[in-house]
């Protein structure tokens, strides 16, 4: 065990002599420092070492995720899109789960702020901590995420070892670790959350996909149009229809998780027809219907998770 974080510290010292990022190098070296402090805490049982392993696990999928933008391997492809579905109703019913206890416990009003702690608090649900980077905050199409930031570590609801600043900066290679102190489990407390930590990265990463989707990256979609798609995304049966038996959600609903008036969370659903990420949409009688255009891709595709 010794000769494998000796050798470890080595890598990644190499690594950040490199002039170019490897983002899959740098991933499978997070992969591998996960495997090594999940061995040493098995055997010393210290619980600080199997946090820093989560943490590592976290820094890999971020690298990854981020080597496929580049790479073209995920919504900048012109293959199939990521998809907007939920491959499961126990994934529905844990996504569903975070958007109402965000809805119930965001320190902040306004759509940017719901969907920055939405993000957040996907990342973090399990342990209250995780790992960031810039391009994970540029994505959400925020007017101001360095502000936004500096908003939530201010009243506490979020820690960070630097300014906003500094994680904006941040880069895969050096992702910054974040804490949501309210997440952080406590022996005599049961966390908010019942999926296992599996399903946490897969629904953080699947939100992440769906905010960052190409059709709103095009349309310059602005936070609340992103906070309505990924609502939305949540809401939807097997065949992309929108709603119970796919008729559709009542407007007042929808205000409870997007929280803008009525007015606006019309032409926020204009916009998602207008980017043709919603199809056939319609809003009467206070009922919205229509359904998410279909190029599905499973939720558990390899490098997709």
């Amino acid at each position: 065990m010794r000769d494998e974080l000796i050798e470890l510290g080595d890598l990644f010292r190499a690594y950040q002599q490199r002039t170019e990022p490897d983002l899959a190098l740098l991933a499978d070296l997070h992969e591998r420092k996960a495997r090594a402090f999940t061995t040493w805490a098995d055997v010393s049982g210290i619980m600080s070492l199997r946090l820093e392993a989560r943490r590592a696990e976290q820094a890999a999928t971020a690298a990854r995720f981020q080597h496929q933008q580049r790479t073209g391997g995920i919504a900048d492809s012109d293959g199939p899109a990521v998809s907007r579905l939920l491959t499961a109703p126990t994934q529905g019913d844990h996504a569903r789960s975070v958007l109402a206890y965000v809805a119930d416990h965001s320190p902040l009003p306004g759509p940017e702020a719901r969907l920055l702690v939405l993000m957040l608090t996907l990342r973090t649900a399990h342990t209250g901590t995780g790992n960031l980077v810039g391009q994970d905050l540029t994505a959400l199409g925020l007017t101001d995420p360095e502000d936004l930031v500096e908003k939530l570590t201010g009243c506490g609801w979020l820690t960070l070892p630097g300014t906003a600043g500094d994680l904006l900066a941040s880069r895969p290679e050096n992702p910054t670790p974040i804490t949501v102190p309210s997440l952080v489990p406590h022996e005599d407390k049961a966390g908010p959350f019942t999926f296992g930590k599996k399903m946490r990265p897969k629904l953080s990463g699947w939100a992440q996909k769906i905010v960052s989707d190409k059709k709103l990256r095009k349309a310059k979609a602005t936070a609340g149009t992103r906070l309505l798609a990924l609502t939305l995304a949540t809401q939807t049966d097997a065949s992309g229809r929108l709603g119970p038996g796919g008729q559709g959600i009542a407007l007042n609903t929808l205000a409870a998780w997007v929280p803008v008036d009525s007015g606006e969370l019309r032409h926020l659903v204009d916009q998602l027809t207008a980017a043709d990420w919603l199809t056939d949409a319609a809003v009467t009688d206070d009922q919205l219907t229509g359904q998410l255009t279909e190029r599905v891709l499973p939720l558990t595709c390899p490098l997709r998770a």
